[in-house]
């Protein structure tokens, strides 16, 4: 059978779960787009994927594409399509449009167009026209129109597939059940149902979460209930290998029945735990399901392995007022810590800040959409390891009184660096657990004659001295040192053996990146969804850049469903941000086989793992001249300056950077965006050099609140790749 070109319609943030379907049943060249995912297969493939699909919205059979310059040219071409092999003379049909050119400008309009051109067609030849039924239609007809080409595709769903025919009670703002399926799949639910691991869903609602996740684990068909489709009344449908694929879905489902694990779903509203048994029943799954009314400081977990807690949470459209959701945040976050340890946990928010009420670290967040509403799936592992203590921000502790009893003169006469310290935790501390951010800039040399850097890796510190100039006495430097050193374990109340000391002088050429140690220890860090492996020893730096945090959070972001380069990768930290973030590739190219063993480790340590996941050893200016791939996202933060022994030339980020991003921006997609960072303090961007794409600075916006005081710590500029 023939190869046939099909769209996959879904929200954005679901297209790999879509992508992953689509192969199942043997999808060819899928190739995300705009609103979902391009495909091609046989007309059994779409079959499938109207029936077995989780995720997608809609299947569309794609006619043909033509340009659209006007109206009369949309008419001519629509009129020229050969309507007689979908649709009888005396079919009905409907008409979906999206878009605008010359001569429409409204939506309505150019459905009109389209209909009156098809009817035309049919009254010619035939002398007999179909009629309009917006209900449900032999065919339902979409043409989208963008940047003047037009699209023509028949629905072979019919409806929205998030209709699967079991919600016949509701409340307010329910979840759809597609994206209830994704919510579920993004989750881990199948692998947990597989091993027998129970849910448990305690904001039930009507019951969209449960349902959808004993038909996953039961391996029933989410259209097994729908009766209309949109190819029931087309001509190219074949009855006979539709009526096999549904008697393959009916006998799957039946042996699936027994496999469905422990589901429990609760609600405090007795108004949805009705819905939510109404709707079970006519899901088929009322007996496999425990639905019940119980507070949400009530709920238990069940005896038996640990399981998967879900929940669409509230995020100020239903419940009010704020004071009351900060509250059920924290409720759901300490039952939790205390009743639920091992499991795996699952929040949807629109509200990311209301969800770090929880007090646990996210192990990894997923952008979805609710309707046009930005939304986050945050994933927790209810393990102790990863709950969030606050940083204690109190008057001096006991440890510091008793040595400031003992007469420390070091203390005695670090009182300005103390007091300065004990400002910034009162600010920084507050900061860091409101934003959930463990690794953070406490002090830069706030007070001249304190003259170091003091980094917090969570438990761990990490201190930079920055070295006095000629003029300052080193016998007085010195001094100083031994004051900050004394005065932070005490004021921070850790162990001396948890403070890390380096003098930080100003590097020159490759100095910045040589060994200062041979002790070879790596410690796990958290920052937002990801974890990373830092050094405090072994290098300058220690492998997590602090100040481009906010950065790497925006990577994440922009990669979902694109390809990804990160030129000078260095540890692979924003490789991690964007795979975590839904990039369906990323390639990291680096000269330093160190740094590449270290980027490899942090992607494992997020078990991010595939050969989708490239890791290069090349000098990026020779990697780029030879690549010919295109990238969607490409992050660019080369050093400063470089004399490898590699190389014939050196690098100079000032004097080389625009030559770097000209090659750089070649491998930009249509629509894509390079991203280039520096740390050069004095660095300025030659426009000039970069006329004609458009740039935006984004250095303010990428600077974070602990580097606030030291603007120059880096600059940062978005490059559009239309120019």
């Amino acid at each position: 059978m023939n190869e046939i070109d099909f769209l996959a319609t879904a929200p954005a943030g679901i297209e790999p779960l879509l992508m992953a379907e689509l192969t199942q049943w043997g999808a060819i060249n899928l190739k995300p787009v705009r609103g979902g995912i391009r495909f091609q297969g046989t007309l059994e493939s779409a079959y499938r994927a109207c029936l077995w699909s989780r995720t997608a919205s809609r299947v569309l059979l794609l006619l043909t594409a033509f340009p659209a310059v006007n109206a009369e040219a949309l008419y001519a071409n629509i009129h020229d399509l050969p309507w007689e092999e979908h649709l009888p003379p005396h079919g009905t049909l409907s008409i979906e449009f999206n878009g605008s050119c010359p001569g429409i400008n409204h939506s309505h309009y150019g459905a009109q167009r389209v209909k009156d051109a098809i009817v035309d067609r049919f009254r010619e030849r035939y002398g007999q026209r179909p009629n309009v039924d917006r209900q449900q239609p032999d065919l339902r007809i979409h043409v989208q129109i963008r940047n003047d080409q037009a699209m023509v595709s028949l629905d072979l769903s019919g409806d929205s597939l998030h209709r699967r025919g079991y919600r016949e009670a509701t409340v307010t703002a329910p979840l759809k059940e597609t994206l209830a399926a994704s919510l579920l799949l993004k989750a881990g639910w199948p692998d947990i149902a597989a091993a027998g691991g129970p849910l448990l869903d305690p904001l039930c609602g009507s019951g969209t979460l449960a349902i959808e996740a004993a038909w996953i684990a039961s391996d029933r068909a989410p259209g097994l209930l729908r009766e209309y489709w949109g190819f029931g009344g087309w001509l190219g449908h074949i009855p006979a290998l539709w009526n096999r694929l549904l008697a393959e879905a009916q006998e799957r489902s039946k042996a699936g029945q027994s496999r469905i694990p422990l589901i429990l779903a609760s609600d405090h509203d007795p108004k949805a735990v009705r819905a939510a048994l109404i709707n079970a029943d006519r899901a088929g799954v009322a007996d496999h399901l425990r639905i019940e009314r119980r507070e949400l400081a009530q709920i238990e977990p069940p005896t038996g392995p640990p399981g998967l807690l879900i929940a669409n949470a509230p995020y100020g459209e239903r419940l009010g007022e704020h004071d009351t959701l900060v509250e059920l945040y924290a409720q759901l976050g300490n039952r939790l810590k205390t009743g639920f340890t091992g499991w795996q946990a699952a929040l949807f928010t629109g509200n990311p800040e209301l969800g770090k009420r929880m007090g646990l670290r996210a192990g990894k967040v997923h952008v979805f959409y609710n309707g046009p509403l930005e939304c986050r799936l945050l994933r927790f592992q209810v393990e102790p390891k990863f709950f969030i203590r606050p940083f204690r921000v109190t008057a001096p502790s006991p440890l510091m009184e008793e040595i400031w009893g003992e007469g420390n003169q070091q203390l005695h006469s670090a009182g300005d660096f103390i007091n300065r310290l004990h400002k910034n935790l009162r600010h920084l501390g507050r900061w860091a657990a409101r934003e959930e951010v463990s690794c953070y800039r406490l002090y830069d040399a706030d007070l001249p004659e304190y003259a170091v850097a003091v980094d917090r890796y969570e438990q761990w510190l990490h201190v930079q001295e920055y070295a006095p100039p000629a003029s300052i006495d080193p016998a007085k430097a010195r001094k100083r040192l031994e004051q900050v050193i004394a005065a932070l374990p005490a004021v921070l109340e850790l162990p001396p053996e948890q403070i890390f000391l380096k003098v930080r002088q100003r590097q020159r050429g490759m100095n910045q990146y040589q060994k200062q140690g041979e002790q070879g220890r790596f410690y796990e860090v958290h920052e937002g969804p990801a974890r990373f492996l830092v050094n405090f020893t072994d290098y300058l730096d220690t492998g997590l850049f602090l100040d481009h945090r906010i950065t790497r959070r925006r990577l994440g972001e922009l990669a979902n469903g694109g390809r990804f380069l990160n030129l000078f990768g260095y540890t692979g930290t924003a490789t991690v941000y964007a795979a975590l973030g839904g990039a369906v590739s990323t390639t990291t190219v680096d000269l330093s086989a160190t740094y590449l063993n270290w980027a490899r480790r942090n992607l494992e340590l997020n078990g991010i793992r595939g050969p989708q996941h490239e890791l290069i050893r090349a000098d990026g200016r020779e990697w780029l001249a030879q690549a010919r791939d295109r990238y969607n996202l490409i992050f660019v933060d080369p050093p400063t300056f470089s004399n490898s022994k590699r190389l014939e030339d050196t690098f100079d980020v000032q004097r080389d950077h625009a030559e770097l991003l000209h090659q750089a921006l070649r491998l930009l997609a249509p629509g894509g965006l390079l991203i280039f960072s520096t740390n050069h303090r004095r660095f300025r961007l030659n426009r000039d050099a970069l006329a004609g794409w458009r740039i935006e600075d984004w250095s303010r916006k990428t600077l974070p609140s602990d580097f606030a005081r030291d603007p120059k710590i880096h600059q940062c500029y978005a490059i559009k790749g239309e120019r």
